[in-house]
Order: structure tokens, then sequence, then C-alpha cells
């Protein structure tokens, strides 16, 4: 019989082989889509057998919900935690801007953005996926809207501003300037964003200073 203390190490060893498969699934699926993914291609390029994978995720489309999940948690990582971090209202919104064009600039994902990609590729098709990537963009741009609602509460934008109108229309910069990077590898238009985005929010660096 098992001790605890030696199941824990198991444990733990198994999370790690979870996560470096999934790291490897979301940089394919982000560029090659979550349908080009299947457990036969993730096996040829992660090293693990399709019945270890088979294991893991007990399908295609077990595989799939969990590359989003992975893909979220690298989202949070990377572009909301460090965005939050600054205070609530035109800093916060300035700050996940810019934690959003980093992680573009970065290239977080090889193919981009993974949830602009995937909201592309299975927006018409209802069902598991569909919801999952809804949601995400849902809570991304609600939280867009909350920090233009705060900043205009705090006086540091125009009253006279709509929230929802401003968080749509910044959220459609960041997608352009997504697009440009992917298909042009134009890494100008992430400085294009930048200024579209001050007309409508004033300068980054008053906000983050």
């Amino acid at each position: 019989m098992a001790t605890a203390s030696a199941a824990r190490p198991k444990r733990s060893d198994g999370r790690r082989t979870v996560r470096r498969i999934l790291d490897v699934a979301v940089a394919m699926a982000s560029v090659e889509g979550l349908e080009g993914l299947t457990i036969g291609r993730l096996a040829a390029r992660s090293g693990v057998s399709k019945s270890g994978l088979y294991a893991h995720f007990g399908s295609k489309e077990g595989l799939q919900l969990a590359v989003v999940r992975r893909a979220r948690s690298i989202f949070t990582e990377e572009v909301l935690r460090p965005g939050l971090a600054h205070a609530p209202g035109r800093a916060q919104l300035v700050g996940l801007c810019e934690a959003f064009l980093s992680y573009l600039e970065r290239g977080v994902f090889p193919g981009g953005c993974f949830f602009a990609s995937a909201a592309a590729e299975v927006g018409a098709k209802p069902g598991p996926l569909h919801d999952r990537i809804a949601r995400h963009q849902e809570r991304w741009l609600g939280l867009l809207e909350q920090q233009v609602a705060a900043a205009v509460r705090n006086g540091e934008l125009d009253g006279r501003l709509d929230a929802t109108q401003a968080a749509f229309e910044i959220n459609a910069v960041l997608v352009a300037a997504n697009t440009a990077v992917v298909l042009r590898n134009d890494t100008a238009a992430l400085h294009r964003a930048r200024i579209a985005i001050e007309r409508l929010v004033g300068p980054f660096s008053q906000a983050t200073a």
C-alpha cells in the first residue's frame, strides 16, 4: 500500500506531465486551430503515446477543452494579472491594454492571441468549445467595460463616455493589432494600437506611472 508521501510526488509528476503536454497542444492549436488538434498529431509532437493521451483526456473534445483551460490560465498570468495589478480605473484599463499588447509582442502563443483565433474558428459552431470561448470573450469585454466605467466615476475620463462602446472600440483595436502581427508580422501595428487607444483614454505613461 502506497504511503501518502509516496502518492504526492506521483500526483505532482502527473500534473507536470499534463501541463507539459498541454503547453505543446496550446502552441499547436494557436497556429493550426482547435479542430486541427488531434490525439495522433499531439502524440507525434509531444512524444507521449496515443494511449497515454487518451488516458489523460479521454477524447479529442476532452483534449480541446483542456487546451482552452490551459490557454485561459496562460492569458491570466500574462495579461490579467499584470493588468489588474494597477489601481482600478484608467490605470487598470491601460494596464490591461498594455499587457495584452506586450503578450502579442512577446509571442506568448506562436499563432498570436489564442482566443482571437479560437473565436473566429468556433464562432458559428455551437457546443462546449463555443461556449467556453464565448465566456472568455464576454469576461474580457466586461472587464474592459468595468474599468472604463470606474475611470468615468473617478473623474479620469469624460463623464459622457459610453463604457460599453469604449470597451468595444478598445477590444477592436487590440484584435486588429493581433491580426496585423499574425498575418503580416507587422509589429508597428502595436504602436499604432497604443496611439488609437490613447485617443480614447489618454496617454499610457500617465496612467501607469
